[in-house]
């Protein structure tokens, strides 16, 4: 990978070392700064010293677990498209917040196009779906209008 800027609180410069870090924790966040090291082919010090200076930069933001959600009982995925009757930035703002609160909502993504936003719900099956959409979703500030496409199958699904 070439090198690439980012842009944020502060600039950094990533060079192939620092995709590799990145690569490699974001597989493995618990690994060692000795495995690290050696599965990027430089020593030790440095590598630490890479991987606080993007962590600081907030380019890592943190380590998380992964969880299944399937295991979790989980596996019933709808992506909503959501218009609302008022777009000015208190109403957005209203939207914005509401969502939060609502834990079934995955993902929440503002859209330029045909709807105002692009909901990814993620609950145990239909039935609880409609639930959903019915006493929270719809009852989120300002939605006018909710159209639903239930997800058949995942084909694609990691994390960055």
């Amino acid at each position: 990978m070439g090198m690439r800027q980012i842009s944020g609180k502060s600039d950094i410069d990533l060079d192939s070392f620092d995709y590799a870090i990145l690569k490699a924790v974001s597989a493995n966040g618990r690994i060692t700064i000795t495995d690290l090291a050696e599965r990027i082919n430089l020593s030790k010090s440095p590598t630490q010293a890479r991987l606080k200076r993007l962590e600081a930069a907030k380019v890592i933001t943190g380590y998380t677990a992964q969880l299944d959600p399937v295991r979790l009982g989980l596996a019933h995925i709808a992506f909503v498209e959501v218009k609302l009757g008022d777009t000015r930035e208190a109403a957005l703002q209203a939207f914005n917040d509401a969502v939060q609160n609502v834990p079934e909502i995955e993902q929440c993504h503002m859209i330029a196009g045909a709807f105002d936003y692009l909901l990814k719900v993620r609950c145990t099956d239909m039935v609880a779906y409609r639930a959903v959409l019915g006493e929270k979703i719809s009852s989120l500030p300002y939605v006018s209008q909710t159209s639903t496409h239930v997800s058949m199958q995942a084909v694609k699904e990691e994390a960055l």
